[in-house]
């Protein structure tokens, strides 16, 4: 049977503006950002009360505007890079104009690392640590931010025969695998639970076993959701039949297992912090 006529549910009308206030308007990818960032601060400071203590509100609260331009930036630029270079190195004045659209979750890790690292060396923050608090919080923007891709109708799955297929506005007639929903499930509240557990079962007493276990966590999520994602058009698929998003997720999950495998209990406690 022709997929164009299977019955399919249809995408609703969703206006891409969350919030407008005369010529202010917030659009549900902003206010994902901002909802985000507020409740992962907030899951810190709590996560940060627990034993081993190893930072102070203030340093929470400090790093909330590191870890917000490692985001921006490292995601812009890592959509630059990976996905489109030669458009922006023909195009260097739109490099930074984010209000187009075009943002990388690998750049955008990348630029929190590098945020995380230089933060912890300033305020001699013990790295891994501190790495593996950051990354409890994690899941609740990438969900928040899947949710945001559905609201605006965009990055739709592969086409499909599935009962709960939907038709989207930019999809063609098509039904379509409503594959935002899957990955704000998989990299979003599975992944947030697996290391609230983790959290809970003591694991944070290896430090760098939350860290790696976030990272290969990711990484396979990502690549599980990217099986009923539609690839960018001007990508399509790549080596063997994978997805830049899966490419990039290879090294991290290398990287998590060898963070997981190399963590060891603390042979003595972390002071807590003043």
């Amino acid at each position: 049977m022709s997929l164009t006529v299977l019955p399919a549910l249809m995408f609703p009308a969703i206006d891409p503006v969350a919030i407008a206030i005369g010529p202010l308007a917030i659009r549900w990818y902003a206010l994902a950002y901002i909802v985000g960032i507020v409740l992962g601060w907030r899951y810190m400071i709590a996560l940060s009360r627990r034993a081993p203590q190893i930072v102070t509100r203030a340093d929470i609260d400090d790093f909330l505007t590191w870890a917000t331009l490692g985001v921006i930036l490292g995601g812009r630029l890592g959509y630059v890079i990976f996905y489109k270079p030669g458009y922006y190195l023909e195009n260097l004045s739109e490099v930074l104009q984010v209000w187009h659209g075009g943002m990388a979750f690998h750049g955008g890790a990348l630029g929190v690392i590098i945020a995380l690292i230089l933060f912890a060396r300033r305020r001699k923050i013990p790295l891994l640590p501190f790495g593996d608090l950051l990354v409890g919080v994690v899941p609740i923007g990438l969900g928040l931010g899947r949710i945001a891709n559905f609201l605006n109708g965009e990055l739709w799955g592969r086409a499909t025969d599935v009962s709960w297929g939907m038709v989207f506005p930019t999809g063609g007639p098509e039904p379509r695998h409503p594959s935002q929903l899957y990955q704000a499930c998989l990299e979003g509240l599975l992944l947030f639970l697996v290391l609230r557990v983790l959290e809970v079962k003591g694991f944070r007493d290896r430090p760098g076993f939350l860290g790696g276990a976030f990272l290969a966590g990711y990484g396979v999520a990502r690549s599980l959701g990217e099986l009923f994602r539609q690839p960018d058009a001007f990508l399509g698929f790549l080596v063997a039949g994978a997805t830049m998003g899966q490419l990039l997720s290879v090294p991290m999950i290398l990287v998590g297992i060898w963070l997981m495998v190399r963590a060891k209990p603390q042979t003595k406690a972390v002071p807590s912090a003043a």
